[in-house]
């Protein structure tokens, strides 16, 4: 795994990131800002695993990133049981 970097919601991405990617990033954010949620200091984190940008937002969404497909997905963060 390669470290990646961290950057604010609503911030810049990356400059290395895939095109599909930073959609999504942008798609999540949007979607959060129409929510209501406040993301002021929500983060995000970027890793590098096997040279593939994974994406995790503070709350726990994750986006991953297929090269065959040029496409991310994005995975919703999981309830917390209890």
């Amino acid at each position: 795994m390669q470290l990646g970097t961290r950057w604010s919601v609503g911030a810049d991405t990356p400059p290395r990131l895939p095109e599909a990617v930073v959609t999504a990033v942008r798609q999540v954010e949007a979607e959060l800002a129409a929510e209501g949620v406040d993301t002021s200091v929500w983060r995000w984190t970027l890793t590098w695993l096997e040279g593939r940008p994974v994406v995790e937002l503070d709350d726990g969404t994750t986006i991953r990133y297929s090269p065959a497909a040029d496409e991310a997905v994005i995975e919703a963060p999981q309830p917390e049981d209890g």
